[in-house]
Order: C-alpha cells, then sequence, then structure tokens
C-alpha cells in the first residue's frame, strides 16, 4: 500500500480588487485541477486599493465556496508583500496560476512565467485561457464603470456590484 500523495497545491495570486467574474472563471477552472488553491493578494505599499483586503478576502471566499465544494478543492485566502515564487513556497504551492484573456496577456505572462522559472524551477506556471464571456473584463474597468455609476453587474457577481455600488455612493 502506498502513502497517500501530497495535496496539489496552486497560487493565484493577484489585487483582486475587487474580485471580478473573470477571477471566478480562473478559480473554478483551477479548482477542477489542484486539490488546494491558494488564492493570494498582493499588499502593495504604493497602492491604495478601492477595498480593504479583507474585505477583498470575504469575496473571494464567498463567492469561490460552492464551486471549490463542488470540484472538490479547498480554496484559502492569503495575502503576500514579497515575491510571488516566495509565497508560493510558503504555501507549498508547486504551480503558479496565471490567467489569459488575449495574446497582450501572454507576452507579458510568458515573460513573468521566464523569470519566475529562473528564480524558482521548482515552481510551475499554469496558464488558464479565459472563457469567451469573461475576457474583457479587468478589475480596473469594473472600478472605472462603478465609478462612473455605471452597471457593473455583467462583470462581478452580485455581492461584488452592491459592495462597488455602496463604495462609490459615498
Amino acid at each position: 500500500m502506498s502513502a497517500p500523495s501530497a495535496p496539489r497545491t496552486a497560487f493565484y495570486a493577484g489585487s483582486f480588487d475587487p474580485v471580478t467574474n473573470g477571477h471566478l472563471d480562473v478559480i473554478r477552472h483551477a479548482c477542477r485541477l489542484f486539490d488546494r488553491l491558494v488564492v493570494a493578494i498582493g499588499i502593495h505599499p504604493g497602492k491604495t486599493p478601492l477595498f480593504p483586503v479583507e474585505d477583498r478576502a470575504q469575496m473571494i471566499l464567498s463567492q469561490s465556496k460552492a464551486m471549490a465544494q463542488q470540484a472538490g478543492c479547498v480554496v484559502e485566502v492569503t495575502t503576500f508583500a514579497d515575491l510571488a515564487i516566495v509565497a508560493a513556497r510558503r504555501a507549498g504551492a508547486t504551480a503558479l496560476i496565471r490567467g489569459l484573456r488575449d495574446g497582450t496577456d501572454l507576452d507579458y505572462e510568458m515573460q513573468m512565467a521566464g523569470m519566475n522559472d529562473a528564480m524558482a524551477p521548482d515552481i510551475q506556471t499554469v496558464f488558464l485561457p479565459a472563457s469567451a464571456l469573461v475576457r474583457p473584463i479587468t478589475a480596473t474597468l469594473v472600478r472605472q464603470v462603478a465609478a462612473m455609476g455605471g452597471d457593473v453587474s455583467p462583470f462581478v457577481p452580485d455581492e461584488v456590484a452592491a459592495r462597488l455600488k455602496a463604495r462609490f455612493a459615498q
């Protein structure tokens, strides 16, 4: 009888400010491939996020819980302020998850994957293509639309749309 294998753990880093349907699409795909997914919110001292990290973590967990359970994956949320590969190692991950919307993303992400591979050859970058309906979505565009009073409901879960509306009503 062989010993049970360690859970396959992946690390998905981003700002998630706010979490969008595009992010959730990547999480859904990653949950099908891995036993454990660590969604890591990057903390950058020079940036002022729209939502506090605690709110972003709660939105990620509440929106990903059902899809993770359905796929038999455990989703955890953490924060990091150092290199993604260092944080991924700390989390026990053997893969970095990166979503791709288009060729521009691919060019940038290939450069990042090359740098990460040079620094951490034991951690594999896994590219997940965005589903057709979420390809145009970026958190930056969602924030801009919400700030101008537009309807973001096609781009984010209802809970996030309500939080954005409340945030910009202030």
